[in-house]
């Protein structure tokens, strides 16, 4: 079904892309939050992301592959404004805006993320949140699996640590 949605929507299918917009919206947020705590930025990254990915879908060269193509677009519109904001704000600033540390109070998952190191939150959230494997979240983030591996090891290890010492409330 989903594949089919895929296939009219390469076709430059409106209703079709919407659909499958609406389907991964929710997985995308996740990411999205995993970059930033900001509403807006979230926002503005979602948006572009699905400018991106209508401009682009003809592209796409397998319709099995549409969401890890869809979150790769979001990763990298993500990492672009957060390089774009961290170039015009000053350091001070940017403690300020809470980049990479706060989610979503309501959400134990995103507070367990909090507690770890801004480049392996990322990754926690597209292995455990999303359910991707270590060889795809490498392809999407562009490093080497077995570095994905070490980082999903060392940020368990972390949080292990943080909750036994109860830093996580």
């Amino acid at each position: 079904m989903m594949e089919k949605l895929v296939k009219r929507a390469m076709k430059k299918d409106a209703e079709s892309f919407i659909r499958l917009m609406e389907e991964y919206k929710q997985p995308m947020l996740k990411v999205a939050y995993g970059f930033f705590s900001d509403e807006q930025d979230v926002a503005d990254v979602m948006q572009q992301t699905v400018l991106n990915a209508y401009e682009h879908i003809g592209d796409l060269k397998k319709a099995a592959y549409f969401k890890t193509w869809l979150i790769r677009i979001l990763i990298n519109n993500c990492n672009q404004l957060y390089n774009n904001r961290k170039r015009i704000l000053s350091t001070a600033d940017m403690a300020e805006e809470k980049y990479y540390d706060s989610y979503p109070e309501d959400n134990a998952f995103f507070s367990l993320l909090s507690l770890l190191h801004k480049d392996d939150r990322v990754i926690f959230e597209l292995y455990y949140g999303e359910g991707y494997t270590t060889r795809e979240i490498s392809e999407m983030i562009d490093i080497k699996e077995s570095t994905v591996r070490s980082r999903i090891h060392r940020g368990k290890e972390q949080l292990r640590e943080k909750v036994q010492r109860e830093e996580w409330a």
